[in-house]
């Protein structure tokens, strides 16, 4: 597990990038980078809980068609200043695993970091980065943080 970091400056109040960040519709934008099918499932009846505590699934599609993601939990939520989802597993299908190695090789944080001075946000991420996939975030990471900025600024 390799921590890494990713930041970008966005011409917008930071209210505005928080919500659109964490929008459904919007999240779903900017993810798309990772995954086309990029999208966020709450186990509970409430759509797009990101309150602490929170169950989240972050799904996707194989290149086969097959739904697969991460198991989240929101464990802080400090509206307009940070985000903190603990990765406790994968998605295989409509399976959760979280016990065992191959959820182990994915548990992890991603906190996402806000600050405001002069009406530009600095977003920051800190993220724990499975081995085998630190070279894919290291390109693909920047370009969502990219298509973040113009979804803001737009």
């Amino acid at each position: 597990m390799k921590k890494m970091q990713f930041k970008t400056d966005i011409n917008a109040p930071v209210a505005n990038v928080f919500s659109i960040m964490l929008d459904k519709e919007t999240f779903r934008q900017w993810t798309a980078v990772f995954n086309p099918e990029s999208d966020f499932e709450t186990p509970s009846s409430v759509e797009g809980n990101w309150h602490k505590g929170s169950k989240i699934l972050f799904i996707g599609a194989s290149k086969t068609g097959k739904r697969e993601g991460m198991v989240g939990w929101i464990r802080e939520n400090i509206p307009n200043k940070f985000v903190s989802i603990e990765y406790t597993g994968i998605v295989d299908g409509d399976d959760e695993i979280t016990t065992g190695p191959v959820a182990e090789e994915w548990q992890g944080f991603e906190n996402y970091s806000f600050a405001e001075k002069n009406g530009t946000t600095t977003v920051t991420v800190d993220i724990d980065v499975n081995d085998e996939m630190v070279d894919y975030f290291a390109v693909t990471y920047p370009k969502a943080l990219e298509k973040l900025k113009e979804i803001c600024e737009a």
